[in-house]
């Protein structure tokens, strides 16, 4: 399996295992957020997105930076719904930085959440956008 699939494997795994509030559904598949049940919710959607990759010696090293979003879906009403988010979003955040190395041994590796975004949505669902970025160093030709 390569490092990208590793990494995301790795973030789905600790969102399910995330407590307080827990999600429900933690998935990399697409799913259509109109259509699932109430029980289903708090939602989290886990894409692999861009990557950027330089060399960082002259001989094999090379180093990566691969962006994850994050699409975590909740209901409520109010300030209710307000308060839902910003739980999700505080959460998420301390359940990634609990293992930053995202599963590995390289103490070299760092997992960040570099950008949050709101997008509007109607109530009772609201929407959060997490982009975390995993940064990683490798040998070319073994990965």
């Amino acid at each position: 399996m390569s490092l990208r699939e590793d990494f995301a494997v790795n973030i789905v795994n600790v969102l399910k295992d995330m407590r307080d509030p827990k999600p429900v559904l933690v998935t990399r598949d697409p799913f259509d957020v109109e259509k699932l049940a109430i029980t289903q919710f708090p939602a989290i959607l886990v894409a692999t997105g861009n990557e950027t990759r330089q060399d960082i010696s002259m001989a094999v090293l090379r180093q990566g930076v691969i962006q994850y979003t994050i699409r975590t879906f909740v209901r409520g009403a109010g300030v209710a719904l307000d308060k839902l988010k910003n739980d999700m979003i505080e959460r998420i955040e301390e359940t990634l930085d609990l293992d930053r190395t995202r599963g590995t041994s390289n103490k070299n590796m760092i997992t960040r959440v570099t950008q949050i975004t709101v997008p509007d949505r109607l109530a009772p669902l609201a929407e959060v956008v997490m982009v975390v970025e995993v940064r990683y160093a490798y040998t070319k030709g073994a990965n």
